[in-house]
């Protein structure tokens, strides 16, 4: 069946009071092209005019207030810069003072002593009389006040569009003009009459009437509701479909047997016993990549819960059915972190292990290239070096993303065009992700969970202290680097001040050195400037111990692992976020000592600085962290969403909604499963709209 055009799909210039010049700043300043869009541009709250106050009740807790007098005086005091328009309105219950300081000749004349006026303004009290300076008049006869009693809505403007005479209140005549054309037929239903009940929501149409113009604060709410339920069932249905096609017709490579490199590593090689979520994660996986479809996999852990490991014996996988993996992280840093650690671990097990990365010699590159394609190479680590042209694989069959938000979704689909058929994907963040964003963000994904830490591990202890004490806090230092430890001094590195963050970073680096003149305390300096080998080879000398002291920016702060690193001291770190604080103190506790992570700041905080560091002191659970964050921050401003295109909800809020998230994906995956093609009568409102939308929203895949 062909869908005709909507009415809603017409050019907003062709509604009667817009014509192309307003159209054109309806477009640049609010995003209104079409119809549709004006429906969908909701007011973001109501004023309440659905009561009429008496005079005698205006007390000064009273903040607005409508009320209906006549008029029983009207003058012009004071002259020049003093001059204004007062005129008292009388209900029969008292005296309300009306005031006016611009606009006053025109008003003088436009008002009349002896009529009845419905005002609504903000109340306050001059001499002891209620007052209302510039409020809104509307002439009134006997018996019509109480049939225009309504909730005003009021719109999200910019300055442009008062200037040009387009600010809420026109918005609003707009809408309504828009709403007096519309019929039922042309706002058609698009949830199946299932859903409408078993949530008890209310008609589309309905809907769109009353978030615009509700007769009482009870129509509006339940139009909000239904609204935010739509949102979140078509994204929950869209991502759904997209696991669905994927699970049912991507062709995937079959990894069907776990062999002998797999067993080597597992009886022999393995560091510390799995945890059970390990365990759980790993089987996911071998089920995933055994299933004869692609497997397009996130697993997020928390900082320390054994993500390496876990992606070192999928990868292990791969190498006994024949194939190559590939591993990349962000950073050369980590990058060279993870390759130490897998050879490092896989010493005795026939698999060969590779690092490709810019700073690798035009002569190592020929060779790791060649080699890549002989297939001669079983696990390649890199940066994004790895998603260069001239990277073949003989056989590449599992590609993990590490720290997968720091890679645009084009830079990681690089990766799986390197094998005819694609190649099994796992991507990876320690950054934990609240499960109301992994069902939005990352709803085209499965996903794993590892929330257990290997066994050994201790809690880091985190302490909040202020500048103040700083003599104390690296006494401290010096008394755990006695004790044979190291530690980490971190300075903030922001872009908008990057220049002056250096120069503190360097003043710090100095009066490190001043607290630890002695013998036997050595301090090594990393930061973003430095060439790419001076900044490995002073990591390295902290790696192997050489210096006690690492003084650098956040270039740390994923997937640096020295196990003796006892103390994180974090400067400035009202500067920092939720996550990045988490990330930073997941580099100390890697080691069977006690651990410590000290927060200094200056004395004076904003509310939300108090917040984070508390939140930081009372848990070392990154998940809890993560909720926090969003709580705090909204989900619009966590970062690696934008890019996905799915959080862009006008009504919906994953945090508040969280209820509704549920039930919306819920209800979208019985759908799904119960009938995928939606062919079924009850659902062909849907099908219809999805046809007709299509392509309306970016709803990107994540990998």
């Amino acid at each position: 069946m062909t869908n005709k055009p909507s009415i809603l799909s017409s050019p907003v210039e062709y509604l009667k009071g817009v014509g192309p010049l307003r159209a054109d700043l309806l477009k640049k300043e609010a995003a209104i092209f079409t119809f549709n869009d004006l429906l969908e541009y909701f007011p973001f709250r109501h004023i309440d005019k659905t009561q009429i106050t008496n005079v005698n009740r205006i007390t000064t807790e009273t903040e607005y207030v409508q009320v209906v007098g006549k008029i029983t005086s009207l003058e012009i005091i004071g002259e020049k810069r003093g001059r204004r328009l007062v005129a008292s309105l009388h209900d029969g219950t008292g005296e309300l003072e009306l005031v006016w300081f611009q606009g006053i000749n025109w008003l003088e004349k436009s008002l009349h002593v002896g009529r009845r006026y419905r005002v609504f303004g903000k109340a306050g009290f001059f001499m002891n009389t209620p007052q209302i300076s510039h409020p809104e008049m509307e002439e009134v006869t006997e018996g019509v006040v109480e049939k225009n009693l309504f909730l005003e809505p009021v719109y999200p403007g910019t300055e442009k569009l008062k200037a040009r005479n387009l600010g809420g209140r026109q918005i609003a005549k707009l809408t309504y003009t828009l709403l007096q054309m519309l019929s039922e037929k042309d706002v058609s239903e698009n949830l199946p009459t299932s859903v409408l009940s078993t949530y008890h929501l209310i008609g589309r149409y309905q809907a769109f009437r009353q978030i615009h113009f509700p007769v009482n604060k009870q129509e509006y709410l339940d139009a909000l509701k239904r609204l935010k339920f739509e949102e979140l069932f078509i994204s929950q249905l869209r991502l759904g479909f997209i696991r669905y096609k994927r699970h049912s017709f991507s062709k995937g490579l079959v990894f069907n047997k776990v062999g002998d490199c797999f067993n080597e590593f597992y009886n022999n090689n393995l560091p510390f016993e799995l945890t059970g979520a390990q365990k759980r994660v790993l089987k996911e996986i071998r089920k995933d990549m055994g299933s004869g479809k692609q497997m397009n996999r996130l697993l997020q852990g928390d900082v320390g819960s054994g993500k390496t490991i876990v992606a070192l014996m999928s990868m292990l996988i791969a190498a006994d059915n024949g194939y190559q993996s590939c591993f990349m992280a962000p950073t050369e840093i980590l990058a060279r972190q993870h390759y130490e650690s897998l050879s490092s671990l896989l010493r005795n097990i026939p698999v060969t292990v590779r690092i490709l990365t810019g700073s690798s010699s035009a002569k190592e590159k020929k060779e790791i290239l060649q080699a890549t394609a002989n297939g001669e190479i079983t696990i390649l680590t890199g940066t994004h070096a790895l998603i260069e042209d001239n990277v073949l694989f003989r056989s590449l069959g599992l590609a993990i993303v590490d720290e997968q938000h720091r890679f645009g979704v084009a830079q990681r689909a690089k990766l799986w065009k390197k094998n005819e058929i694609s190649p099994h994907v796992l991507v990876m963040t320690a950054t934990p992700i609240p499960r109301t964003l992994a069902l939005t963000a990352y709803g085209d994904l499965d996903y794993s969970i590892m929330d257990e830490l290997p066994p050994g591990r201790k809690p880091v202890t985190t302490v909040h202290r202020m500048e103040y004490a700083r003599p104390q806090v690296m006494d401290f230092i010096k008394s755990e680097i006695k004790l044979g430890r190291q530690a980490y001094i971190i300075y903030p590195l922001i872009e908008e001040s990057a220049k002056l963050d250096f120069e503190n970073l360097m003043k710090g680096y100095e009066e490190v050195k001043a607290f630890f003149p002695e013998p036997g305390f050595y301090i090594s300096m990393v930061h973003g400037r430095q060439k790419s080998v001076q900044k490995q080879a002073n990591m390295e000398r902290f790696i192997k111990g050489d210096t006690q002291i690492m003084v650098s920016t956040t270039v740390i702060e994923v997937g640096v692992n020295v196990p003796n690193a006892s103390v994180m001291l974090i400067e400035s770190a009202e500067k920092f976020g939720l996550p990045q604080l988490h990330q930073l103190r997941g580099r100390v506790g890697r080691g069977s000592e006690k651990s410590y992570c000290i927060l200094l700041t200056k004395v004076r905080l904003s509310a939300d600085a108090k917040e984070r560091l508390k939140i930081m002191c009372s848990t070392n659970n990154g998940f809890k962290i993560a909720e926090k964050d969003l709580e705090i921050r909204g989900p619009g401003d966590i970062e690696g969403t934008r890019q996905s295109g799915i959080l862009n909800f006008k009504l919906a809020n994953i945090i508040e909604d969280k209820k509704m998230l549920e039930a919306a994906r819920y209800s979208a995956q019985k759908i799904i499963d119960e009938d995928p093609n939606l062919s079924m009568a009850g659902n062909e409102c849907l099908k219809n709209f999805l046809l007709l939308y299509k392509g309306k929203t970016v709803w990107s895949k994540i990998s």
